[in-house]
């Protein structure tokens, strides 16, 4: 079996058809997004109705969380979020608030003797950074029941071993921190023995979504985020 991992789209519509699009070109069997569908892209409720057309399994975002709740319990209050946080609520309609409201928190999937977790930040705290310098990522690991955790999150794609588990990071398709202006995904193969992992960095037309997000007036560190793949 061939999964791909999706995370951190943040409204990004065109970076989510984009990488849609090279993900049945890779031929997965199934597609699993790690949640934050919304904050900070210009389309958070259309980003969620494709989520939903195409069927695609999804946990719980922090961001996500943040906008069900309108405040600012799982996100960072800061000037970018008091801006974009309450302008993504305020564009949701009632049936997708109640779409996020049904989410997990994590997923899990045994294959081939694997078993393998799915969320967004850990599965301790669905907004817990796990960085890969992150100074309470042995603890983390120790404590983690399964063989392989898959989060999101942090934006940065990453795989790190610890003994017989492994943590694996899918950065980010609608958000990039890694210096571009490009969005990554993984694809996990299980279709052998063991599991292969295959980062995936994309480009897509990015000046569209910047030309939305001005057109909007969403906040300027977005918009130069979008351009530069740097926070």
């Amino acid at each position: 079996m061939r999964i791909a991992v999706i995370s951190d789209i943040h409204g990004n519509l065109e970076a989510m058809k984009t990488a849609y699009l090279d993900i049945l070109e890779r031929e997965a069997d199934s597609i699993i997004c790690l949640g934050d569908l919304t904050g900070y892209g210009p389309y958070p409720n259309e980003v969620i109705d494709f989520i939903r057309e195409k069927r695609i399994m999804v946990v719980l975002g922090n961001y996500d969380a943040s906008v069900v709740e309108k405040s600012f319990k799982y996100i960072k209050n800061n000037d970018i979020n008091k801006l974009c946080m309450p302008w993504a609520a305020s564009q949701l309609s009632s049936e997708n608030v109640e779409y996020l409201k049904s989410l997990p928190q994590s997923l899990i999937l045994k294959c081939n003797g694997i078993e393998i977790h799915f969320v967004h930040g850990s599965y301790r705290n669905i907004n817990e950074y796990l960085n890969e310098d992150y100074d309470k990522l042995d603890e983390v690991m120790e404590e983690f029941n399964g063989d392989i955790l898959v989060c999101g999150h942090t934006h940065i794609p990453y795989k790190k071993s610890f003994g017989d588990k492994l943590l694996i990071n899918d950065g980010s398709i609608g958000k990039p921190k890694i210096g571009r202006p490009n969005g990554t995904y993984i694809i996990l193969d299980t279709s052998k023995k063991g599991l292969r992992v295959e980062f995936i960095e994309f480009e897509y037309n990015h000046e569209k979504t910047i030309e939305a997000m001005k057109e909007k007036k969403l906040h300027t560190a977005c918009i130069e985020n979008i351009m530069t793949g740097a926070e």
